[in-house]
């Protein structure tokens, strides 16, 4: 196992690059990261301009990889993200030659995916499960690392498709952006109203080193107890009808286990603790169950029911564990 304290000082070193950029949004830069170091993706959700494209933007620029951008508008076609093959003429003869779209990157960010139409959305499919692509009859490998990181305005909002399910369940966490504190609204005010010195940003990660912090990842240990709890907490989804209509697949107990696996290696822990699972339930199950009426009629949230299902499962036994754990 690699050492954790000179692990916990190379993301330290990350988040500082980043904060030359962006104010605040320190728990949304975690929750990214998770999703990298799980080899995943990530949806990030607000209303429009509080950072969400310049947030992946410069997690780009820090890890050093590949960094394309999709604005989705209603008219996007699925080949203006995959490539397409072209026509190319040479000594006389004629033949089809393949050109990557976009997606052909280590960090695809997708910008408003719920504005472009759902046939559009579905050509994202096969690149985020199976990294990669198939244009008529050939298949093409993505380079790795390759993460989508979406944004997407809130549904109610006007000219949005909302995602399916299928392609919701891909994303490994839902991320909620906020609007800032009042003391980092005047912050940003302050930076971005004198005139720009642009602060060099170093790259402290590369694609060799992430992969092997993907690795480091998967290698992180979870007690017996830990992992049988996230399965309770998965199955509780689908077994609680008061307010559930429909709960979450084994993809979700795989998930929040990678999750809270990235987040106690991120913080310098070498085990998953019960926190890095309570922390990394809300963004890996929000989009991963639909509320029924009822829920809807009491106003109940997505979270709401996250949390009545936390406190069933290891709210009992919170502090137990955490005894153990020390």
């Amino acid at each position: 196992m690699i050492e954790i304290e000179k692990l916990k000082r190379t993301f330290d070193a990350v988040f500082n690059e980043t904060d030359k950029i962006i104010v605040g949004q320190r728990d949304i830069i975690e929750q990214v990261l998770v999703a990298m170091l799980a080899d995943s993706n990530a949806l990030l959700e607000s209303y429009p301009g509080l950072g969400k494209t310049l947030t992946v933007k410069t997690l780009s620029q820090v890890m050093d990889m590949k960094f394309t951008r999709i604005q989705c508008t209603p008219d996007l076609m699925p080949s203006d993200i995959t490539g397409t093959e072209i026509i190319e003429e040479s000594g006389g003869k004629r033949f089809f030659k393949f050109q990557e779209g976009p997606v052909f990157s280590n960090i695809l960010l997708t910008d408003e995916i719920n504005r472009a139409t759902p046939k559009t959305q579905s050509a994202l499919l096969e690149a985020m499960q199976e990294k990669q692509v198939t244009v008529g009859n050939k298949t093409y490998q993505l380079d790795r690392p390759f993460f989508v990181l979406a944004t997407q305005n809130p549904i109610e909002q006007e000219g949005t498709y909302p995602l399916p399910e299928a392609q919701t369940d891909r994303f490994l966490l839902k991320i909620r952006v906020d609007y800032p504190t009042f003391d980092e609204e005047v912050e940003i005010v302050k930076r971005y109203t004198k005139i720009l010195k642009e602060d060099p940003i170093k790259k402290i990660l590369g694609k060799n080193s992430f992969l092997a912090l993907q690795k480091f990842t998967r290698e992180v240990p979870i007690a017996d107890d830990l992992a049988k709890d996230v399965v309770k907490i998965i199955s509780l989804t689908r077994s609680e009808k008061e307010f559930i209509e429909y709960g979450s697949s084994p993809r979700a107990s795989i998930g929040l286990i990678l999750a809270a696996k990235a987040t106690a290696l991120m913080n310098g822990r070498s085990h998953v603790s019960v926190k890095d699972i309570e922390k990394m339930a809300y963004p890996v199950l929000r989009h991963r169950i639909i509320l029924n009426f009822e829920a809807e009629r009491k106003g109940l949230t997505n979270d709401d029911i996250i949390r009545k299902i936390l406190e069933k499962t290891i709210g009992t036994t919170d502090k137990e564990k955490v005894k153990k754990e020390k």
